[in-house]
C-alpha cells in the first residue's frame, strides 16, 4: 500500500527555523501533487503548502507565505518544508498529504493519500 513518512519535526524557539522531509514510497512523486497541513489541538486542519507535479508549481496560506518554502526532489521521492521566522502560533502537527492529480489544492479533501504527521513546537 502506498505510504508517505513525514520527519524532521521538533522544538525551535520563535524566529527559528526547521525543516521537515515528506517521504513517499510506493509510488513515484513525479505525477501526484504534494501538500502540508497543519492541525494545532482544538483547531481545524490546515493546509499551508503544497506543490504540483507539473513545473513544481506551489500554493501557500496566506499564515505562511513568505516565511515557507516547499520544494520537491522527485528523485527521492521527497518533499520538503522549510520553515522560516517560525511563530508559536506555528506549533501543530504536520501532515503532508499526495492526490493523483498534477495541480495541488489546500483542500484536505482532495488528497488520496496521508502521512502520520511529525510535531512542530514553537517556544520559547
Amino acid at each position: 500500500q502506498l505510504q508517505l513518512v513525514e520527519s524532521g519535526g521538533g522544538l525551535v524557539q520563535p524566529g527559528g527555523s526547521l525543516r521537515i522531509t515528506c517521504t513517499a514510497s510506493g509510488f513515484t512523486s513525479d505525477y501526484y501533487a504534494i501538500a502540508w497541513f497543519r492541525q494545532a489541538p482544538g483547531k481545524e486542519r490546515e493546509g499551508v503548502s503544497c506543490i504540483s507535479s507539473s513545473r513544481g508549481g506551489t500554493n501557500y496560506a496566506d499564515s505562511v507565505k513568505g516565511r515557507f518554502t516547499i520544494s520537491r526532489d522527485n528523485v527521492k521521492n521527497t518533499v520538503y518544508l522549510q520553515m522560516n521566522s517560525l511563530k508559536p502560533e506555528d506549533t501543530a502537527v504536520y501532515y503532508c498529504a499526495a492526490r493523483r492529480f498534477s495541480i495541488c489544492v489546500l483542500s484536505s479533501g482532495e488528497y488520496n493519500y496521508w502521512g502520520q504527521g511529525t510535531q512542530v513546537t514553537v517556544s520559547s
